[in-house]
């Protein structure tokens, strides 16, 4: 068991520089980070006045509830950042870090007592001193001395992070206040069935039931006003709520039980043959074959024979005759994709089934007819194709009499959290992990990426970061994209000293530059990583090479490496000196 006992030390005593330097300051977007989470600075009377605000509102035990909950779940973010430390350090100062972060985000001054932890055994004893606890104050100011301990925010967050930290529930006591008249505060922490009151106190992780109900009975009136009348009903595998998404899904569900033709229009990865299919369930021919074909993938010899069928001998390789895409799809939807692509003469026979319900198979002199419902997608201007005679008029005007046109994923701002959390879900469960979202930066940086791949590229980008974010964690920027792919706004930290300045580093775009434009090379970033791994572990090469997501042995060949190429550089200007 680690055990740490030492009156008075403060948690400077755990190096804060790499704390601090995770702490950026945007003015450009008006955003502060706290590594990937979204921070607020706010002024201190401003938060003690909602304070107030809330405790006369709610009264004084819903209020501490409410506060105590609240600060639960800040000390459960804070956890997770605890994952970035560096694993060779321990566990008491991996711990450490949670109090660190406490007293850098302004709450309070903490001081360890008494610390004792195993993580492996489950066991945890925590004694703090609090000083300078800005609830404690404010509480005081406005309500006078208490009789009971009233800093409900930081308590939870002190039960948030632990609890989190140790896997298992841990439940602190305020057991002085400055809010009860004593100078600074003290806190005590240990597993929850360890305290004999326990639930006296832990009621107060539970939700309020009549806040909840409140809220949830309005969030009710609102979905219920705006779903009436216009319920979607979407598709399992469809996800959206934006005003672009909703007309075009609006225009599919008036044509679902029509038999006219469909064009849909969009770019590449809108999720044009979802709608089609989409079309086709809402349809009465959802019991029959939805088949779909890319025009753009299939041999231009080999098109007619796809969709119209082939008897055997009509071609060298007709070895037998087979059924096309028509007879396939009859009774059902066939969607050609890409249809732009189609030849001229595929065109023609097109235009004769879509007019007679008609079809030959090469080869043959014998009609069959089909009922197909024709559903067509393309990425490109078929008026311009027709102007430029690669496309038939008389079948452009004959598909253009219903389009759909699907807007580009730039232009639904409103679904790319939707779309995010499903595709989340989706390949969570493919790959067997368990993941708690997107970091606030991931987040930000889903929105504001253009996506010129739309729909499809999100799927994709998304696939990646569940492959790369640990078990457990979430998704982060550098997990969705690469770094050098993002624009990165320009960023302020905060040194030692604990004063703003622009982050040395420069952003990660900033470097790929300085490489692009041959202010350093390849060479040169290799080793200013190289030195910067092992400066920052003290010149353990175990935790540089685990920093840099090498082994110790290619840390220590590319390090030897190096140093043999200064010394070589060395021997050849030596002469050049002495001449």
């Amino acid at each position: 068991m680690t055990k740490l006992r030492s009156i008075g030390r403060t948690v400077a005593e755990a190096p804060g520089d790499d704390l601090r330097a995770q702490v950026h300051f945007c003015p450009e977007t008006g955003q502060i980070w706290l590594h990937e989470h979204r921070m607020l600075l706010v002024h201190a009377e401003a938060q003690a006045s909602l304070r107030k605000e809330l405790i006369d509102t709610l009264g004084m035990k819903r209020a501490q509830g409410l506060f105590t909950r609240m600060g639960y779940a800040c000390g459960v973010r804070d956890a997770e950042l605890v994952r970035m430390r560096a694993h060779n350090a321990s566990d008491i100062e991996i711990f450490m870090t949670g109090p660190q972060l406490h007293t850098l985000e302004g709450m309070v001054k903490v001081t360890p007592i008494r610390i004792e932890l195993d993580r492996a055994a489950g066991k945890f004893y925590g004694e703090f001193l609090w000083e300078n606890s800005w609830e404690g104050q404010w509480h005081r100011h406005y309500y006078g001395t208490h009789s009971e301990p009233v800093c409900w925010s930081q308590i939870g967050y002190a039960c948030g992070y632990t609890s989190t930290f140790m896997g298992r529930a841990i439940l602190y006591k305020e057991v002085e206040c400055v809010g009860m008249g004593n100078n600074n505060c003290r806190i005590v922490g240990k597993p929850v069935e360890e305290w004999e009151d326990a639930a006296e106190y832990t009621r107060f992780f539970d939700h309020e039931s009549i806040a909840d109900q409140l809220i949830d009975l309005q969030t009710q009136v609102v979905e219920l006003r705006s779903s009436i009348g216009e319920k979607e009903n979407l598709p399992t595998d469809m996800v959206g709520n934006s005003p672009g998404f909703r007309a075009a899904y609006g225009l599919l569900k008036q044509a679902a039980d029509s038999q006219i033709a469909v064009l849909l229009l969009g770019e590449t990865g809108v999720g044009k043959e979802l709608f089609a299919r989409a079309l086709h369930e809402r349809s009465s021919r959802r019991k029959r074959a939805f088949v779909a074909i890319n025009c753009a993938a299939i041999p231009l010899e080999l098109m007619e024979s796809e969709l119209f069928g082939v008897e055997r001998g009509a071609y060298t390789g007709a070895q037998v005759s087979r059924p096309g895409r028509f007879e396939r799809a009859d009774g059902g939807t066939l969607f050609l994709d890409e249809i732009g692509d189609l030849p001229l003469s595929a065109q023609a026979k097109l235009l004769r089934v879509l007019q007679e319900g008609e079809i030959e198979r090469l080869g043959d002199d014998k009609t069959r007819r089909v009922d197909v419902r024709l559903v067509a997608a393309t990425n490109g201007d078929l008026k311009q194709l027709v102007k430029e005679g690669r496309f038939r008029p008389d079948l452009y005007y004959r598909l253009n009499a219903y389009q759909i046109n699907i807007p580009p994923l730039r232009e639904r701002k409103e679904d790319v959290g939707p779309l995010a959390r499903s595709f989340l879900e989706k390949y969570a469960a493919t790959n067997d992990k368990k993941l708690r979202g997107f970091t606030d930066k991931a987040k930000r940086a889903l929105l504001s990426y253009s996506w010129p791949g739309n729909i499809r590229e999100m799927q994709n980008i998304i696939e990646r970061g569940v492959i790369l974010a640990p078990n457990g964690t979430r998704i982060e920027v550098d997990h969705l994209f690469s770094s050098c792919a993002e624009e990165q706004p320009r960023e302020f930290g905060v040194d030692s000293r604990g004063a703003l300045g622009e982050n040395s580093g420069g952003s990660a775009k900033s470097l790929c530059e300085a490489v692009f434009n041959g202010v350093m090379t390849l060479d040169e970033v290799e080793s200013m990583l190289l030195e910067t791994a092992v400066d920052k572990a003290r010149g353990n090469l175990s935790s540089a090479a685990r920093m840099l997501g090498l082994t110790r042995p290619q840390l220590a060949y590319r390090l030897r490496r190096r140093h043999e190429g200064e010394g070589a550089r060395a021997e050849r200007a030596a002469p050049a000196a002495q001449a």
